[in-house]
């Protein structure tokens, strides 16, 4: 009696199916969620007929062949339907980009649109957040007191009902609490069904901002007061803004310009460019692709599992990446401690000291100021204004020392080597060591400086197009 019954247990299921009091999609949920209980009466009308059997005196009925096949196919589909139904399936809608299109495909639903507003009025000293876990978020100026929210919503579904269903589940909400004002995109009010919900924002330019974003693009223009931004997998643009700009970032990628107060980016990001800062410069996490800088007015911070860099100001461009770093026109004191990278400073002032290993150190020093540079295995090359008096003891092991002047002793040794003495004043103190390198002391003027041509470098690779990774949750490579 075993097989017949789970036959029509299973004819029933379908049949409800078939007549839609269950949806497909709501059948295979049960099945993957469920079918351990088909094993578990499977084994309870065995147990029966065995005891019946042995009331009996007759001998037990046995599985048989066609029940092994049953059996074997109820736990393979079973174990395959779990799997399936544990699979982030939003995940996999994000990494062939199916999110933001209207392409319908079979398993993926067809793609409904709907359109939404709020607005509010907003006292002076108000200040407003911002959650989106799925959708851009564009930021700009009102014209008057007002906060304005245009939504444009995307909702994948097999039919219009349960488009309309979700639509209603997921209404953005608006929520006030003393000063603070609250927009929510609800797009995880209809639970696993994707929901993307784009919001364009408009409000006054002197209240305070905070975004929290998943899995969408930022847009900031136009701020007096403090903008705080949290995204996971998207695009960050933050442009003119008077106050601070604070950026928590998960795999995304930050563009930050024009900024009056100062800036911190923390967190695991992508592709980071900061430019026109007033203010100081704080980047603390890991950065897998680059990091770009130009103007920054005070104080640059930067920590990293491989980099620690700190100086004064950049009046000129830093480009740091996984192999190179690459500055010019910055202020001292100077610190750098980093590994296997190919390091060129150029236009230095003040007073620096850099540490490396596997990697090249080109230095250019823009006026007087104490260097000290340890490296090993890579080169060494200083060069230094012939205004510049300066006292300077080389050293390298495993490599020779080369210098441009001529009052300076050098002693190239069959182990070792070393560059002693002092030119001028004797004002700055360069302190050079090397390990499995060589050092050269070179001579520059503010006319060589202004029309230094590096040498040519054959040009990276193209990247290939941006696109989310299967390993997104792996730790990226650190620069």
């Amino acid at each position: 009696m075993t097989g017949p019954f789970i036959l029509i247990i299973l004819g029933v299921i379908f049949l409800l199916a078939n007549i839609g009091v269950l949806s497909h999609h709501q059948l295979g949920v049960m099945f993957a969620h469920y079918w351990p209980v088909l094993l578990i009466v499977w084994g309870l009308l065995k147990l029966y007929e065995y005891q019946q059997a042995k009331r009996d005196n007759v001998p037990a009925p046995g599985i048989g062949g066609g029940g092994v096949v049953l059996l074997v196919s109820l736990v393979t589909f079973g174990l395959m339907a779990t799997h399936l139904a544990n699979y982030h399936w939003d995940e996999l809608r994000d990494k062939i980009d199916l999110g933001d299109s209207d392409i319908d495909l079979p398993g993926f639903g067809k793609t409904f649109n709907y359109d939404d507003q709020l607005s509010h009025a907003l006292p002076a000293g108000s200040a407003v957040k911002i959650v989106n876990d799925r959708g851009t978020v564009n930021v700009s100026v009102s014209t008057d007191d007002q906060l304005r929210v245009t939504i444009r919503k995307k909702i994948r579904a097999d039919e219009q009902k349960d488009a309309d269903k979700w639509n209603e589940s997921t209404k953005p909400q608006l929520n006030v609490t003393g000063n603070q004002v609250t927009v929510n995109a609800n797009t995880m009010g209809a639970g696993d069904h994707p929901v993307i919900a784009d919001l364009d924002v408009s409000i006054p330019r002197k209240a305070a901002l905070t975004i929290a974003s998943k899995r969408g693009d930022v847009s900031v223009i136009g701020r007096d007061g403090t903008v705080d931004v949290t995204s996971q997998k998207g695009d960050v643009s933050v442009q003119d803004v008077a106050g601070n700009v604070n950026l928590n970032l998960d795999h995304s990628s930050a563009h930050v310009n024009n900024i009056g107060g100062d800036v911190s980016v923390d967190g695991r990001s992508d592709e980071v460019s900061l430019n026109e800062i007033t203010g100081f410069a704080r980047l603390n996490g890991e950065f897998s692709e680059s990091l770009k800088l130009s103007k920054i007015g005070k104080t640059v911070s930067f920590k990293s599992s491989r980099t620690d860099l700190e100086f004064s100001k950049l009046d000129g461009d830093l480009d740091l990446d996984q192999g190179d770093l690459r500055a010019k026109d910055l202020a001292g004191p100077l610190r750098l401690v980093t590994r296997s990278k190919d390091i060129d400073l150029s236009g230095v002032s003040g007073d620096a000291r850099v540490s490396n290993e596997n990697g090249s150190v080109d230095f250019e020093l823009a006026n007087a100021g104490n260097v000290q540079i340890d490296n090993r295995s890579g080169d060494i090359k200083v060069m230094v204004p012939e205004k510049v008096g300066f006292r300077v003891d080389a050293s390298s092991r495993g490599g020779e020392v080369q210098s441009d002047f001529d009052k300076l002793r050098i002693d190239n040794g069959e182990h070792s080597s070393t560059i002693t003495g002092t030119i001028g004043s004797g004002l700055a103190h360069l302190v050079l060591n090397n390990e499995h390198g060589s050092i050269e002391l070179r001579k520059s003027d503010e006319s060589s400086a202004s029309i230094r041509v590096e040498t040519p470098r054959p040009p990276k690779p193209p990247k290939p197009p941006k696109a989310p990774k299967p390993g997104d949750e792996m730790a990226p490579t650190e620069n």
